[in-house]
């Protein structure tokens, strides 16, 4: 028998992708659209339910296919509706997903990476270090496994997940080949059909694999900023010591350039005392002018181990009417699921850290985190 871990998991094909499996197979290109339709819009897993593919076809993916999705190991709801979900996506790591719904909009964060290669000094996830990138299979099964688990909607082919954000664990554009095939699966009309400009990928400005993705996707573009100058960002981003601001935004430019009434979202977590003064306001605009652009302010969500608090509410507004006046559309976004820690720069899962930046930081004697791998221990991850 066929070892189940040795099957070709099909949620890693994009459309063409899945051509090429049926026709290496001999079978015509529209088999792929059959089998896309069925995962996708059916929400049909088991290939002896696929009705218009023939038995023999059938009982030919049963032995050498499957459409495997992560596990899930725990689910936090948060009390304004957002829930986190701990994915076990190995025998020895896990990631975490959020959805987040509002009003008519639902929107899912995805990851990209176990754990993330990169180390801003704000965020939960770079204390636990990086271990892997996820595959295709991996990234689009969070949004199946989202979409199974809230419930699909009675219209065929419609999802209840209308947002994708890349802005989970992981740097998106450091896992460049699986994020854009599953930026097909995301936007394909035989996957789940999301408007480009409803999927949005964020990146801390790995400028070359930026200039790239213009060749493959327009999906919506969202940069972690975070200061306004290079002494400060080298500090925050330590990605821009490689790729400073200037060569960042020139990159942001290039992106949109020749898309009408497209901007760039730029991302700046508001940390108390460190980029908050009146002074960075005045450099933030003066940087941001020069770019088709709209601001994110992001309330720093705290977590255990870090140094850094959040800039009071008065500052926040201060800072946002400040940019704001200066034509630059700007808001303070609204915190989601913290009392989970679901929150912006709160997601953690559960990562065996090949880089052991987690040993140098302490981490392991963070009491949350040690609190996890207790949990984790139990259901045997």
């Amino acid at each position: 028998m066929t070892d189940e871990h040795a099957r070709i998991n099909l949620l890693d094909f994009n459309r063409q992708g899945m051509e090429n499996f049926f026709a290496e197979k001999g079978e015509k290109p529209f088999r792929a659209s059959q089998l896309l339709k069925w995962i996708y819009h059916e929400g049909v897993y088991d290939f002896d339910q696929m009705t218009n593919i023939s038995k023999v076809m059938r009982a030919e993916l049963q032995q050498q296919a499957e459409i495997r999705m992560p596990e899930c190991i725990e689910e936090h709801p948060s009390a304004d509706g957002t829930i986190k979900w701990l994915l076990r996506v190995d025998s020895g790591n896990a990631i975490e997903t959020v959805y987040i719904p509002e009003g008519d909009r639902a929107t899912l964060c995805v990851s990209s990476q176990v754990g993330c290669t990169l180390n801003c000094t704000f965020c939960s996830t770079a204390t636990q270090g990086f271990n892997r990138n996820l595959s295709t299979a991996e990234i689009v099964g969070q949004i199946l496994f989202a979409t199974d688990r809230i419930g699909r909607k009675e219209n065929r082919g419609e999802h209840v997940i209308t947002n994708v954000v890349l802005m989970g664990m992981g740097e998106p554009l450091m896992n460049f080949d699986n994020v854009m095939r599953a930026i097909d699966v995301m936007t394909e009309d035989f996957g789940f059909g999301i408007s480009k400009r409803k999927v949005t990928l964020s990146t801390s400005g790995v400028v070359p694999a930026l200039d790239r993705m213009r060749e493959f996707t327009d999906v919506s573009l969202a940069v972690s900023l975070h200061a306004p100058n290079d002494e400060l960002r080298d500090k925050l981003v330590p990605i821009n010591r490689k790729y400073p601001i200037k060569v960042l935004l020139d990159a942001c430019r290039r992106y949109v350039e020749g898309k009408q009434r497209r901007r760039v979202t730029f991302e700046y977590v508001m940390l108390d005392g460190v980029n908050d003064r009146p002074e960075h306001a005045s450099q933030l605009i003066r940087l941001l002018k020069t770019v088709p652009a709209k601001l994110n302010l992001i309330p720093f969500n705290p977590y255990p181990g870090s140094s850094y608090r959040c800039s009071s509410e008065q500052t926040m507004e201060y800072f946002r009417s400040r940019v704001n006046g200066a034509g630059i559309v700007t808001i303070i976004r609204k915190t989601r699921g913290n009392d989970v820690d679901a929150a912006c720069g709160q997601l953690v899962g559960n990562i065996k850290d090949r880089t052991r930046r987690s040993q140098r930081m302490g981490h392991n004697q963070n009491y949350k985190q040690g609190q996890m791998q207790v949990k984790l221990k139990e259901r045997h991850i």
